[in-house]
């Protein structure tokens, strides 16, 4: 039996927001993967940029040096929990004390607030996709992969456009596109740190930033690109029956 048109429409409403949601939940968890799933990651990334040459006399040490200090902040960053902190002593020029400035604790408390909610909203998007498919399977039992298929490839075509006009702002001016990111995230500057008393900005130099973005970029892309595989396989698998 055929679907009415309104129907047909829902379906494919229903469709594309199912798709954006996979999507979000795709590319926060790209984040995390590089960020807490990658053994070794910040440390090769510490000795690529050396930073340890621009702070006062510490090692890489996990008890109490540069990587004790990573693995607190990260964890405090998910929010997990007894981690409600962010200052965590290290030792420096030969003596413990606490690794992060009180600027630095401020605008890590406004970034811990972005992964968080970057984290709560990953929880909503599956709750919504799977509203969204339910309903959907309700309302086109038989021609649910077909419309499926065909809406993921809709909802993901269109953020590809997005994402495609973001990589070439990036590639063109990535310290541009940097500062603009948290002009639009962040709304005080305290995330312009001064390396001379701001440990933070010595750990991470832009190039960190930029070799993280390519990072999360690849297994986004690898991701998407499966989802539109599989998609089109069935479009047109359906399509002909």
């Amino acid at each position: 039996m055929k679907m009415s048109k309104g129907r047909t429409i829902t379906a494919g409403m229903l469709g594309v927001i199912f798709s954006l949601c996979l999507l979000f939940i795709m590319l926060v968890t790209s984040v995390e993967a590089v960020c807490y799933w990658t053994p070794g990651y910040f440390e090769r990334e510490y000795e690529k940029y050396d930073v340890l040459s621009d702070l006062p006399s510490m090692t890489m040490s996990d008890e109490d040096g540069l990587m004790a200090v990573t693995e607190h902040m990260m964890h405090y960053l998910r929010g997990d929990e007894g981690y409600d902190e962010l200052q965590i002593e290290a030792m420096m020029d030969g003596e413990l004390r606490g690794f992060f400035s009180e600027r630095e604790i401020a605008h890590m408390e406004d970034v811990r607030v972005l992964f968080v909610g970057a984290q709560r909203l990953r929880m909503l998007s599956a709750v919504i996709c799977e509203v969204s498919f339910l309903v959907m399977y309700l309302i086109c039992r038989r021609d649910m992969p077909y419309v499926l298929s065909r809406s993921v490839l809709l909802g993901t075509g269109i953020l590809l456009l997005l994402l495609g006009v973001l990589a070439y702002v990036l590639a063109t001016d990535f310290s541009d596109a940097f500062v603009t990111f948290h002009h639009i995230f962040f709304d005080n500057d305290l995330w312009i740190l001064d390396p001379r008393v701001d440990m933070l900005i010595n750990i991470v130099p832009e190039g960190f930033f930029f070799d993280t973005a390519m990072r999360i970029a690849a297994i986004f892309g690898g991701c998407v690109a499966a989802v539109l595989g599989l998609s089109a396989f069935l479009a047109v698998r359906t399509r002909r029956r």
